[in-house]
């Protein structure tokens, strides 16, 4: 056994140390650093090693799943979503399950699930069975992917035995990605877990500097502290160019420093030595874009989106181009609920004392232009709110006509139209995205298409309720498909009740609830057509030339443009960043976020940015070097 162990990496060599001592382990790899090939590595000799036991494998996409299944076939070995392992260990118990779900829908707690109807009551529920599907049915009984989170933590929390049979079913479980597991999660495999009497070995793979996203654990230096979970560091790089890496390193925030691989076949290496690579900070100074030119100084052919790249922060940039800028005005541009924005800070600031709950928008605010006359310009819309109101009288009339007390809770934002987490074509909805309901709903039925056409055949009726039972309801199936795809110059508010009709895609709970609290906003997304929201869907896939910086984790590409363009987006600040200075987490938000830009490259890496100061050009200067950095003037 020494010897087999000889042959692997020493970075997993490291791991079996640790394992061989029953310690939870976490292996850290910068981007490109073969993280997947070491998980793999480890299961394989986990495998030889014991030959008795089961292991679980879990990631959060369905592509990940099947490059890891391509990789290793052993009926020991299962790989899944989270979301898959936790139903699967919770599932047999019914009637504690229902007991969580009836607690949580009865809590008060906003983390817990939310009863859509305030005339349902959770007991009735009692007695039935929870079923876990794509859509949320409650008064069914049926969750779905959030959901099934806050309940297998409440499951694994309350009951110690529970953990010990998961513990005794998988002596391993490995977590690929770990940064971008819920911390709720986390805490089932760390604290939870520590109960009973049971013991199993828990591994972690990824890279804290990959944590884009906010609802991801980030990092498990608490536990290291604790000494509960134990790090091994990975630092070769053998996706990268010399370049590229170095200015990666120059980024990170821990202490982790990338080198060449030591791989002679690695991809970043040529005949045994390290490609160099390329990397360019263009600038421009002046009112005017010059990304056009920048685009053709470069000669790169864009429209081979698997080589070349454009990565830009906002999708308004992206919108008109890749074909759904109605969608984005919708979700971004709408100067009446900026009106109502400035409505409702007035009333807060000036502490209007009448109750509004009765009134229509256009009540309240001839209401606050009676009581305080002398505020007349700040009860009125800015010229650009004006401007829009004059050019969509019909939205503004329907919007005076808004019971206020609705109409002034709407949320929008274009996060909830685009937001990029962890998009795949082959997986499912993701737990945690900001998307709003109306637009999952969407997506799924699109993704139901899209099963049905890859011949998936047996997904596609693991997530709808139609019924294959003879040639007639298959071929029933494909007329039904066939008209769904050719509905495109439908409006969205059609395929939605045609998909539902046909079966293909039920409404549910979530939509429901959607539509009853922002029909405001759905009246006017069931109009555009569906066309529309299909490029939306395909440029969110990764199906176009374009891609925002979030959506490109885990890709890779011969050459790389980033747009350094913050947009009206807060989260992020690409002036901090250079200049070294503002907001602490957006500063580190934003650097994390460039740190995966940067490291998608694997031949040539080029920074476009606007009017930089002086001090943001030495930063640049610095990172990438004096004759690296120029301008387009």
């Amino acid at each position: 056994m020494a010897e087999a162990r000889l042959i692997l990496e020493p970075e997993v060599q490291e791991i079996f140390k640790l394992i061989d001592d029953g310690k939870n382990f976490l292996l850290s790899g910068g981007a490109g650093s073969g993280k997947t090939y070491s998980l793999v590595q480890c299961i394989r000799q986990v495998l030889i090693e014991n030959l008795n036991c089961t292991i679980a494998c879990m990631t959060f996409t369905n592509a990940a799943v099947a490059e890891i299944r391509s990789r290793i076939t052993d009926q020991r070995l299962h790989v899944g979503t989270i979301h898959e392992f936790l139903w699967d260990l919770i599932r047999p118990y019914r009637s504690e399950l229902m007991d969580v779900l009836i607690q949580s829908l009865e809590s008060e707690d906003p983390d817990s699930i939310i009863n859509p109807d305030d005339d349902f009551d959770p007991s009735a529920l009692k007695g039935k069975e929870v079923k876990y599907k794509e859509y949320t049915l409650v008064r069914e009984g049926i969750i779905s992917h959030d959901e099934l989170l806050i309940i297998a933590h409440e499951m694994f929390r309350s009951h110690p035995k529970l953990c010990d049979i998961a513990k005794d079913r998988y002596k391993f479980i490995f977590i690929d990605e770990y940064q971008d597991t819920s911390a709720s999660v986390i805490e089932i495999f760390l604290e939870h877990f520590q109960q009973g009497v049971k013991r199993n070995i828990v591994g972690f793979f990824g890279d804290a500097m990959q944590s884009i996203y906010d609802d991801g654990v980030g990092n498990l230096d608490k536990y290291i502290e604790k000494k509960i979970v134990y790090e091994v560091k990975k630092e070769q790089n053998r996706r990268n160019p010399r370049l590229v890496f170095e200015l990666a390193n120059r980024l990170r925030t821990d202490n982790l420093r990338q080198v060449a691989s030591l791989d002679a076949n690695a991809p970043n290496m040529l005949d045994g030595v390290i490609i160099e690579g390329e990397i360019k900070f263009i600038y421009t100074e002046g009112p005017n874009d010059q990304l056009q030119q920048v685009k053709d100084s470069l000669g790169w052919d864009f429209s081979q989106s698997k080589e070349n790249k454009e990565l830009n922060l906002t999708h308004n940039l992206i919108a008109p181009k890749a074909g759904f800028p109605e969608l984005m005005l919708i979700y971004d541009g709408d100067k009446v609920l900026e009106f109502r924005d400035r409505i409702k800070k007035f009333i807060k600031v000036r502490k209007a004392p009448t109750d509004f709950s009765n009134f229509t928008f256009e009540q309240v605010i001839q209401n606050l232009t009676d009581t305080f006359p002398a505020d007349k310009a700040n009860l009125s819309p800015t010229p650009g709110m004006q401007q829009f109101i004059d050019l969509h009288r019909d939205l503004y009339e329907r919007a005076l006509a808004e019971p206020y007390e609705v109409f002034r809770r709407i949320y929008l934002s274009k996060d909830a139209l685009v937001d990029d987490k962890k998009d795949d074509p082959n997986g499912s909805s993701k737990a945690g995205s900001k998307r709003d309901a109306l637009i999952r709903h969407l997506f799924k039925i699109q993704h139901m298409v899209n099963l049905y056409e890859s011949k998936k055949y047996n997904e596609f009726l693991k997530r709808s309720e139609f019924k294959i039972r003879s040639i007639d309801d298959k071929r029933r199936l494909k007329d039904l498909i066939d008209e769904l795809k050719e509905m495109s110059n439908s409006t969205i508010g059609t395929v939605i009740d045609r998909a539902d009709e046909l079966g293909i895609c039920r409404k549910d709970d979530k939509l429901s609830v959607f539509i009853a609290r922002n029909c405001y906003v759905y009246d006017r997304v069931r109009e555009v057509r569906f066309a529309e929201f299909k490029k939306l869907y395909q440029y969110l896939e990764g199906y176009t030339p374009f891609s925002t910086q979030h959506k490109i984790k885990g890709a890779e590409f011969d050459n790389v443009l980033v747009v350094l363009d913050n947009g009206r987006w807060s989260k992020y600040n690409f002036n901090y960043l250079f200049e070294e200075a503002g907001n602490p987490s957006v500063l580190e938000r934003t650097k994390k976020l460039f740190y995966v830009c940067s490291t998608r490259s694997k031949k040539s890496l080029v920074v476009y940015y606007r009017n930089p100061s002086e001090k943001a050009l030495a930063t640049a200067i610095r990172w990438f070097g004096v004759a690296a950095v120029s301008s387009m003037d």
